[in-house]
Parts: C-alpha cells; sequence; structure tokens
C-alpha cells in the first residue's frame, strides 16, 4: 500500500463577526476541536483570524484574551462597522494560510465540515478544484423569514447568472488563496462570491453540510435585504457579461430603441397617409423622436463606458483574463533576463 501524500497546504478560518460575544468562545474550541486531527494529515497548520467589524457589545475583550492565550488566534479589529464584505476583505489581506476558510461567527456553521470540504478540495482531478462551498442540507432558521426569500434569491440568481450553486448564501467555504485574492469584493459582494469564482474561471463544487439554530445573539438579516440582492444581483450580471465590453449591452439597447423609433415614425406616416391624421398632432410621431433620443444616450453611455474600461485597465495594468498554469516559463524570462 502506498502512504498518502503529506499536506502541503496551510489554512487561514476567517470569521467576519459582529456582537457575538457569546459565541466567541464555544466557536473558537470548536473550531480547534475539528483541525487539530487535520494537521499534518490534510494540513500543515492553520490559524483562526476573527475580523471584528466594529462591535459593541464587548467582544473585543474575548478577542484579545483568546489572542493572548491562543498563538494560532490573530484578530483584526476595524475601527467601525463596515460591512461583511468589507470585513472578509480584511480576513483575506492578513491571513497567511494557503487555503482560505470562511464562517459565521453565529455558530450556525459546524467547523467539523471543514476537515471533510478540504478532503474534497484536494482530490485528484483534472483541472484541480480550485473552490468548495456548503450547501445547507437541513437548515435550522425561520421558514417563512428565512428560507422562502432565500429559496426565492438562489433560483433567481441561479437563472440569471447561470451558477450551478443551490445555497448562495452558506459562509463555509474554502478557496485557494490566489482565487481569494482575485475576488473583487467591495459593497455587498459577498453573496456572489460563487459567482465571482465563476467569472474568474475557478471550479467550484458544492456538498451538504450542517447547520444548527442560533443560540445566542441577534441576526442582523432581514426581508429587507432581498431588494439590496435585486440590485447587487444587477451590478453581478453586469460584470459577468460586459465588463469588458460595455458597449455590447447600452448599444444593444440602444438599437433596440432606434428600431422601436423607425417603427413609431412609419406607423406616423401610414396614419398620415391613410387616414389624414396630421404627423404634428400624432403621438407616434413624438414617440419616434423620443425613442431616437434616448437611442443615442444609450450609444454615448457604451462609448463612455468603453473609454472608461479601457483606461480602467489600462492604468491598473488589471488583465481581462486569469492565469490557471503555466509551463516551461522560467526559462524565457531567463534568457530575456539574460539578453538584457
Amino acid at each position: 500500500m502506498s502512504s498518502p501524500e503529506k499536506p502541503t497546504d496551510t489554512l487561514s478560518v476567517i470569521i467576519p463577526l459582529k456582537d457575538e460575544r457569546d459565541n466567541l468562545r464555544p466557536l473558537h474550541e470548536k473550531i480547534h476541536a475539528a483541525l487539530q486531527p487535520a494537521v499534518g494529515v490534510q494540513i500543515l497548520d492553520y490559524e483562526i483570524l476573527f475580523v471584528d467589524d466594529g462591535s459593541t457589545d464587548g467582544s473585543d475583550r474575548i478577542l484579545k484574551d483568546l489572542a493572548r492565550t491562543d498563538p494560532r488566534t490573530r484578530v483584526v479589529r476595524l475601527r467601525r462597522n463596515f460591512g461583511q464584505t468589507p470585513a472578509l476583505q480584511a480576513g483575506i489581506d492578513h491571513s497567511l494560510g494557503s487555503l482560505i476558510a470562511t464562517l459565521d461567527g453565529d455558530m450556525q456553521n459546524d467547523p467539523s465540515d471543514l476537515p471533510i470540504m478540504i478532503e474534497k478540495l484536494n482530490e485528484k482531478t483534472e483541472p484541480p478544484l480550485d473552490a468548495m462551498f456548503g450547501e445547507r442540507a437541513d437548515r435550522q432558521d425561520a421558514f417563512m423569514a428565512r428560507k422562502v426569500p432565500s429559496r426565492i434569491a438562489n433560483w433567481v440568481i441561479r437563472r440569471v447568472t447561470g451558477s450551478p450553486i443551490r445555497d448562495m448564501g452558506c459562509t463555509i467555504r474554502v478557496l485557494r488563496r490566489d482565487l481569494a485574492e482575485a475576488l473583487p469584493l467591495y459593497g455587498e459582494m459577498h453573496r456572489f462570491i460563487p459567482v465571482l469564482c465563476l467569472i474568474h474561471g475557478a471550479r467550484i463544487v458544492q456538498i451538504p453540510v450542517k447547520h444548527h439554530p442560533r443560540i445566542h445573539g441577534q441576526t442582523k438579516y432581514n426581508l429587507t435585504r432581498t431588494f439590496r440582492v435585486i440590485l447587487d444581483l444587477i451590478t453581478i450580471k453586469f460584470l459577468q457579461a460586459y465588463v469588458t465590453r460595455p458597449m455590447h449591452l447600452m448599444g444593444g439597447l440602444g438599437l433596440v430603441s432606434l428600431c422601436l423609433g423607425v417603427i413609431s415614425l412609419v406607423v406616423a406616416i401610414v396614419m398620415k397617409s391613410t387616414s389624414g391624421i396630421f404627423l404634428t398632432g400624432n403621438p407616434f410621431l413624438l414617440l419616434s423622436g423620443l425613442l431616437v433620443m434616448v437611442a443615442f444616450q444609450f450609444f454615448s453611455m457604451g462609448l463612455l463606458g468603453e473609454l472608461l474600461t479601457r483606461t480602467y485597465f489600462d492604468s491598473t495594468r488589471r488583465r481581462t483574463y486569469a492565469v490557471r498554469q503555466t509551463l516551461n516559463m522560467a526559462p524565457i524570462a531567463d534568457s530575456r533576463r539574460s539578453a538584457a
């Protein structure tokens, strides 16, 4: 029998939180209980990184004590409440692991699922997996207030983006570091991390995970976030399909408006020739003028978008593609240096 390969990855467990004082110590203990047996078997080592997003309930005192007594625990305290997405980005920026895991601070996620997700992520596949997402198999939340809106939102997101992920809101996930650092996390884009991964060409998989009812603290979610999800979905669809070619979207809308304007003008002319209705008093003539003006507005917005896109990519030197792997690149680079 061949011996199992030695682990080469380190793990950073990032927990963005706000006002979760009573959950911090139990969550800390559960993470250690889940990951300590994995050290030397699945991972080289791990760290626990709490990101305090402006807590006001005394969570900072608990976090200071955990960091003082546990060398694997690190804390990032933000100056105020910035939101879950900036807190998650802060965690990624300050983490050290080659694998990035995320958890909520409310103890509804179960850290014991992390070793299973790491094992699945490291399975020998071609191409290799880049991210592993959890799906709450038996969700312990209120049916009307949480489950129903979530199911509707997940269905709409899948239809609009083509993502295969069934549970976008599950926050237990494991990503490879290069992918996590490449994600454009701003605003409230944490809800669409699976879609952002797909935009970057990542290979992702979702597996069932455990879910527990909230015991301590108050939920930060309510029905009003549904409207924000709809607005963010428009943004994510644009990023997915048109961020490098805005003229295709604006120009397409402009062409539709221009065609409708021409049709409206033809109707007005036909009504004049057959019924004797004066063009100046025909609402179809006014409608055609309005639609043509709207068409030129769309064309102008598309051209401005193209200029902004090119300025952005040129000035920041960001690429419009993502590389998975390179082969035999070092000799070429060495030859260039030697030629210089």
